[in-house]
């Protein structure tokens, strides 16, 4: 899940590994105050995000070349015939702010609620229900502008994207 949630945000393997293993040795050191599995899964999960946040404003300073072109292996699972749509909608989550991408990301690819979204990252819950909803509204816009999804065939699924289709 640490890992997993790293490389989603960063989309960068060796990025997200150190920074995974950054939080495990913090996980590590604080483990007298970890009181159950439970509090430990979350606790790993609001500090991966929070960490990953704060590297990629980082790395927003010191761009390093990379190689992010190359096409990641298919997740098992992920059943999206249209590879451009998921290519593109990928890229736009991409361009969200920091703590919109995220709280994206805890909801379709954690598929986590905006109450357990909001305990993650430590902000009110109309605050994650606001990033989701703004989030969405931009990228069902950037779709739609690009011809990709059609207004109506977008409120028959109810104004969802496909987001829990795509493997973010």
């Amino acid at each position: 899940m640490v890992f997993s949630l790293a490389l989603r945000f960063l989309r960068n393997r060796e990025i997200a590994e150190e920074v995974a293993q950054d939080v495990f040795l913090q996980c590590y050191q604080q483990l007298d105050r970890i009181e159950d599995a439970g509090h430990a899964s979350s606790w790993l999960r609001r500090t991966i995000c929070h960490r990953s946040i704060d590297e990629l404003r980082k790395r927003r300073f010191r761009p390093a070349i990379g190689l992010d072109d190359i096409p990641e292996p298919a997740a098992i699972g992920c059943g999206m015939p249209d590879l451009l749509l998921r290519d593109r909608l990928r890229g736009m989550v991409e361009s969200l702010p920091e703590k919109a991408r995220m709280v994206v990301v805890l909801r379709y690819q954690e598929d986590l609620s905006p109450t357990e979204i909001a305990d993650v990252m430590e902000m009110p819950v109309s605050t994650v229900k606001s990033h989701l909803h703004r989030s969405l509204a931009l990228l069902r816009g950037r779709l739609e502008k690009r011809g990709l999804v059609s207004g109506p065939a977008a409120a028959r699924r109810g104004g969802e994207l496909p987001m829990n289709e795509v493997c973010l």
